[in-house]
């Protein structure tokens, strides 16, 4: 029986194990069957811009004893012309988020293979709101149309669809999970 525990990103090796999920399951690493059924992740960060983000505001990570299992990634809105792909996702939330509300970016969320339908997406959530809905009203992030998957188990954890966009070719939905 497995063991998992969530915390808060801490170590560079945990870092780096983000980023080694983080390339297993891109979809330039992936086959087209493999997206459909398990989805995948589009961003693709350096362990030194991880480091940044995780000074800023740690990541919530799943982990079987020293192994890092699952990850979702805390984005701080100051993050957002770092990584170029994302800067018409933040722009978009500027204008649909009330400037009286606070919000988080959740940049990425992933399980391991070997690790999923285990309740570990739900549970890294959990710790998510757990550990920031003191600081944050909403959680916002933002899915690719061709990942059904990802929407199917974001709207189950309440995430609903604000806006959805098209940008080079891709269909996104923004997406907020409301802590009120």
């Amino acid at each position: 029986m497995k063991t998992i525990h969530y915390k808060r990103a801490s170590t560079i090796d945990e870092l780096e194990q983000i980023r080694t999920l983080q390339l297993q399951n891109n979809s330039q690493n992936i086959s087209s069957e493999e997206k459909l059924q398990e989805g995948f992740v589009t961003v693709q960060h350096s362990v030194a811009l991880l480091k940044q983000m995780n000074s800023a505001c740690a990541h919530i990570i799943a982990k079987d004893n020293d192994i890092l299992v699952g990850f979702a990634l805390v984005m701080l809105s100051s993050f957002k012309n770092e990584i170029e792909v994302l800067i018409p996702m933040f722009e978009r939330i500027d204008e649909l988020v009330p400037k009286d509300k606070t919000y988080v970016v959740m940049g990425q969320i992933c399980v391991n293979k070997n690790y999923r339908k285990q309740g570990i997406f739900r549970n890294l959530y959990q710790f998510y709101k757990e550990e920031l809905q003191h600081k944050y009203e909403y959680l916002v992030t933002e899915i690719a149309t061709t990942n059904p998957r990802s929407m199917k188990a974001h709207e189950s954890i309440g995430f609903k669809v604000i806006c959805i966009y098209e940008e080079d070719g891709i269909e996104w939905n923004i997406i907020l999970w409301d802590w009120t």
